[in-house]
């Protein structure tokens, strides 16, 4: 079995960071959590664990510079696998061990919510869903990729392929940019099925 760290970006993540944390604390022994200068309760949440890592940017710096922490210190501290989750309950942490398990022959596995149906599956926001196709087709058109989801926050990487990219943006753009370095460096990527998971309160924020 490969070792790999499982890492949750958080940011005034206070109404979830608990029971998202027990859940992957099931499946995962290696949990790290790069709290970006949240200032809702989240940060002492998180200081009564003693079954995580965490590491602390004292100011909010946006969801790609906390990834980008996390890799770093992935790579320092020599793991194999690096899987990224979400702390908004969108994500089911029982999938962590199949998304290690599908990066045995792939560089990246990118989570997709429109590879197939789940029994359940919320309705996304119509805005979402046509941005997402339309951003996503894009990027396939440019890149060459035959992505159905590019914006899924759930992933699994390589960390030899970690080393060969060198994203620069620190906010949501990180992603689309991690595909332009993924594709320029002709690396194997696999989509993994989700379920489309949106929380009543996450209809307003600007995750897409």
């Amino acid at each position: 079995m490969p070792r790999y760290l499982t890492v949750l970006p958080v940011y005034n993540e206070s109404q979830h960071i608990t029971s998202v944390l027990d859940q992957v604390a099931k499946y995962a022994t290696d949990v790290l959590v790069v709290d970006d200068g949240s200032d809702d309760g989240s940060s002492e949440l998180l200081a009564r664990r003693d079954d995580i890592h965490v590491l602390f940017h004292p100011k909010n710096r946006g969801y790609g510079a906390a990834l980008l922490t996390a890799f770093d210190y992935a790579i320092v501290h020599r793991y194999d696998i690096v899987v990224t989750i979400d702390c908004d309950g969108q994500h089911e942490p029982q999938r962590i061990p199949q998304f290690v398990a599908a990066c045995h022959n792939v560089d990246i596995v990118s989570g997709s919510r429109y590879l197939q149906e789940f029994a359940g599956d919320s309705q996304a926001p119509v805005a979402r869903r046509q941005i997402n196709e339309q951003i996503t087709a894009e990027v396939n058109r440019r890149l060459k990729l035959q992505l159905t989801d590019a914006f899924c926050g759930f992933k699994a990487y390589r960390a030899g392929a970690l080393k060969r990219l060198q994203p620069t943006d620190d906010g949501y753009a990180m992603p689309l940019e991690l595909w332009v370095q993924a594709a320029k460096q002709d690396l194997r990527i696999r989509e993994f099925p989700v379920p489309l998971v949106y929380l009543d309160e996450q209809i307003g924020r600007a995750h897409v």
